[in-house]
Formats: C-alpha cells, structure tokens, sequence
C-alpha cells in the first residue's frame, strides 16, 4: 500500500465480503506504564502487539499498528478488519474482559510495570461511566478516613453529589451490601474497589471512632472536659460491670430456702 487513500480502499473493498457486519473496523490502544519506556522500543511493541492480536483471535486479516506520541506514557494503536481475508467475521464478544486478562498476561511476560491500586489514573481521561466510577473511587478514599459513622460519610458524599444506597437481607434492617450514585450511575462499593464494600467501611468507620476515643484517653489535654467525662464513663462502667459479675456470683452460691411442707387434714 503506497498511501493512506489505497489502505482505506483495501479496508473497504474487504468489507464488502461481509456485508452483515455493520461494524467492520475495529481499534485497541495498548497503553504502557511511563516507567517502562525506555525498554519499550519499536521492536518490542510490535512483538507485543502481534501477541495481543493472537491471543484475541484477531488473525487472517488486514491490520495497521501505530505508535503515538502525543501523551507521556508509551502507546501504541491498532486498526484491523473485523471482516477477515475469508469473509467472516472476527467476533468482538467479551472483548473487554479478554483484552484484559491478556494484557496482564503480557505484562507479565515481557516483565513491564505494573500499576498499583488507581492513584495514578488520569481521570480527566476518562469516559463514563468510569470516569464517575473513579470520581466516586477518589471521594471514598479521602472521606472514610475522616468519618466515624455512615450518618457522617453519607452527609460528606452528599456535598460531593453522592448518595448511598443500602442492600438489606429480605425483609430485614440487616445491611448485606453498599452502593453509589452519582450521575444517574450505581456502583456496588465492592466494584468500586474491594476495600469499599459496606462490611469493610463499617469496620473502618468503627476503627476511626475507636482511635479517636483512645486518642482523648491517652492525650487529655486534647480536650480535659471530654477526658474526664469519657474517665468517668468508663470507670463507672466498670464499676457496674463488677456489681453484676458480683452479683451473679452470689446468686450461684446462695442457698436455696427450704420449702415448709405442712400436713393436710
């Protein structure tokens, strides 16, 4: 192909072997960590793409592979002929979930960088609904942390456009799960990361309200009125837990009284 005028009239010429297929091109971006670039030459790439394209199942078809570099990261495009040299048709089924795996498949083989957790995704980048996904992702994570109950997260995510919505066990109060909207979009906590499912917060939550009252026990002067009045609570707790044991115990041990049995006439 001399120019990109005859690689269109290739595509399109193919196309025609397929006419059911109302969607005939198709685009991957394989995006790589900035960390890995400069072991990720033009060699490199193009064995990783002929890989990412076998394992697909993207074969016996026109394909174009395209390096940019318009962003800092290394990427790379590819555009390929979902109308095959046979006439028939590349299936796209569950794309999204097998482009995944073999990615990290790749990854791993070629020894390229991982990234860890969602702190470096560019969520301007994004389009939704993950982009709203990692809008809610990123008030969670700095919100939790500050609250110590669900009355306080839910006010907080409230002021971010965010409400919560509990799932509870048949007819019961008893909550089994959490989700998020935001923008007409629901994510169940767990989807958004595993450590935003409702068990996992309710325990954080409880853990920051533990801390807190520790915090004033060990540091009084944080607040003296508080210290004394929780000093006092506790003790008096205390207090009133041993007058119950106490009281137990001599249940256990005092006899019975006897019963007067009389005699009828």
């Amino acid at each position: 192909m001399k120019n990109t005028n005859s690689i269109t009239k290739s595509f399109v010429a193919q196309t025609e072997l397929n006419s059911r297929v109302s969607k005939p091109v198709g685009h991957i971006s394989l995006d790589f960590s900035v960390q890995d670039k400069a072991k990720l030459n033009n060699e490199l790439l193009l064995k990783i793409a002929d890989d990412y394209l076998n394992k697909m199942g993207i074969v016996n078809t026109q394909f174009i592979i395209a390096r940019h570099y318009d962003k800092e990261h290394p990427h790379i495009h590819i555009v390929f002929n979902r109308v095959n040299n046979l006439g028939k048709t590349i299936s796209n089924k569950n794309d999204r979930y097998r482009s995944e795996k073999i990615c990290k498949e790749l990854t791993r083989k070629n020894d390229l960088y991982f990234a860890k957790g969602k702190e470096n995704v560019k969520v301007h980048r994004l389009k939704v609904p993950d982009k709203t996904k990692y809008e809610i992702y990123n008030c969670l994570k700095e919100l939790v942390p500050k609250c110590k109950d669900m009355d306080e997260l839910e006010a907080k995510l409230k002021k971010e456009g965010i409400t919560v919505n509990y799932k509870c066990r048949g007819n019961t109060n008893v909550v089994q799960g959490v989700s998020f909207t935001k923008n007409d979009l629901r994510f169940n906590g767990s989807k958004i990361d595993r450590q935003f499912s409702y068990s996992k917060i309710k325990y954080r939550l409880d853990e920051n309200r533990r801390q807190e009252y520790v915090a004033v026990i060990d540091n009084p002067s944080l607040d003296q009125a508080f210290y004394q009045l929780i000093k006092e609570g506790l003790l008096q707790a205390e207090k009133d837990e041993k007058r119950r044991r106490k009281r137990e115990s001599y249940q256990q041990i005092k006899p019975k009284k006897k019963r007067n049995r009389g005699y009828r006439m």
